[in-house]
C-alpha cells in the first residue's frame, strides 16, 4: 500500500462535515442548491449572512462575498478565479437520464459526464456549474 494512504496523525477522517462557498448572488445560490439540487435550508445566521443547507450528512454553507465571513476571502471569484475547483455531491437513486432531465428543467447544462473515480471507487457522474462558476459534480 502506498505510504500516502497510511494515516500518520492518529486521526481518521470519516467524511466532510461542511464546505463554505463565498457567493455573489445569495438568492441565486440558494435556488441552485435548494431548488435544483434538493439541499434544503437548515439554518440561517442573518448576523453573519450565513445560510446552511443540508446535503445528506454534510452541510453546504453559503456566505455573501461582501458579508462578515465572505469579506475575509478577498475579491469575488470570477472567470479567472474560483472559490473551489469543484465539490462532488453523492445523489441517492442516481439515474443519469432522470438527473439530466431534472437539470434541464432548471436550465442547468451538464458540461461533462462519465465514469470517474471517487471515494467509493469508479462511478458515473455529471459535472455542472453553480451560479458563481464553481464546479459541482453529481455522482451516483
Amino acid at each position: 500500500m502506498d505510504t500516502y494512504l497510511q494515516p500518520t496523525t492518529g486521526l481518521t477522517v470519516s467524511g466532510i462535515d461542511h464546505i463554505v462557498l463565498r457567493v455573489k448572488d445569495l438568492p441565486a445560490s440558494i435556488r441552485f442548491y435548494a431548488d435544483v439540487l434538493g439541499c434544503p435550508v437548515e439554518r440561517r445566521r442573518d448576523d453573519l449572512g450565513l445560510i446552511q443547507l443540508r446535503a445528506g450528512g454534510s452541510l453546504i454553507d453559503l456566505v455573501p462575498v461582501d458579508g462578515v465571513i465572505g469579506k475575509r476571502g478577498g475579491p469575488a471569484a470570477g472567470v479567472d478565479a474560483h472559490n473551489v475547483d469543484h465539490v462532488c455531491l453523492r445523489i441517492a437513486g442516481f439515474e443519469p437520464e432522470r438527473v439530466r432531465n431534472h437539470l434541464a428543467r432548471h436550465g442547468v447544462e451538464v458540461e461533462s459526464e462519465g465514469v470517474r473515480y471517487g471515494s467509493s471507487g469508479d462511478g458515473y457522474s455529471m459535472s455542472v456549474t453553480d451560479p458563481d462558476g464553481n464546479g459541482v459534480e453529481l455522482r451516483g
